[in-house]
């Protein structure tokens, strides 16, 4: 496709093999998806052998139905020969304004725990000043090369992995919940990219995805039997601080950044964990 001309018309039977492509990934008919799109299956028989070329509001009727990800909508309208209909601008872009103010206010009100804004593959965009300074408790932040990656701090050796208890568990969670929180749950290929770059630090290609959240051994599974999540645990002084996280997403977002953000906050799972890091932040030299 010549990309100065990105609404040129590409071979119908494109659009027909992606959404045959997102039939089988939602593990839906051709029936099932007539019937809940509101779509005769003739007409989606003949979109996928390419007798047919659907009108625009059909084809997001039908990736409405699929759970398609705004950027994979635009992929399935160049491939319709329609314009991209959701915009790609940056996640900092001035259009997103008003998204991003209202993270920077999130971020404000979660101090003093740690909280931080990632992308899709959990590159770290925005974060409160507790973010830095808890890990700072650990790992010297300034010497590691941006772009910051979350993943690759937790499973590199130089990284957060030492201070990690139960580790083997963790990581099992950790590749768990990149297939869980996919955007959209698609494991593009920057998303395999990520998995295989996490399984080649060492002692990773053997961790598995196991079923539920973590091993029998992950931190503070058994000593905490009363929680309702299984809390990570990061040890300093000889004591393990045990933490759990809320994931939180844009609403009915309108642009593929909107949508691929995602704010993470960390609280902690304990009394006697949010009285050491307060402490442990107080400790700190106060930033100018």
């Amino acid at each position: 496709m010549n990309p100065a001309n990105p609404v040129k018309k590409t071979p119908p039977n494109d659009l027909g093999a992606l959404l045959r492509h997102w039939r089988d990934m939602r593990g839906v008919s051709q029936l099932d998806l007539s019937f809940n799109a509101g779509v005769s299956q003739r007409h989606i028989s003949f979109i996928e052998s390419g007798r047919s070329v659907p009108s625009r509001q059909m084809l997001m009727d039908i990736a409405q139905t699929l759970d398609v990800p705004l950027r994979e909508r635009n992929t399935l309208l160049l491939a319709a020969g329609y314009a991209p209909m959701y915009a790609d601008a940056a996640w900092n872009a001035q259009e997103m304004q008003s998204v991003t103010k209202a993270l920077a206010r999130m971020l404000r009100q979660h101090e003093p725990f740690p909280a931080l804004v990632m992308d899709r593959y959990w590159n770290v965009l925005m974060t409160n000043e507790s973010a830095p300074r808890f890990f700072n408790c650990f790992v010297d932040m300034a010497a590691r090369r941006g772009p910051r990656n979350m993943l690759h701090l937790m499973f590199d050796p130089e990284g957060m992995r030492p201070f990690v208890a139960g580790w083997k568990s963790v990581a099992d969670s950790l590749i768990q919940r990149v297939y869980r929180e996919a955007v959209g749950r698609v494991v593009d290929d920057s998303t395999r990219e990520l998995l295989a770059a996490l399984r080649a630090y060492p002692d990773v290609a053997e961790c598995e995805i196991a079923g539920g959240l973590g091993g029998a051994d992950s931190a503070g599974a058994s000593a905490s039997p009363a929680l309702p999540v299984i809390p990570i645990g990061f040890v300093k002084d000889g004591h393990v601080l045990k933490y759990f996280s809320m994931v939180a997403s844009v609403g009915t977002p309108q642009s593929v950044a909107a949508q691929e953000l995602r704010i993470e906050c960390m609280f902690p799972a304990d009394d006697e964990t949010e009285a050491r890091h307060l402490a442990m932040l107080d400790a700190l030299p106060q930033q100018e």
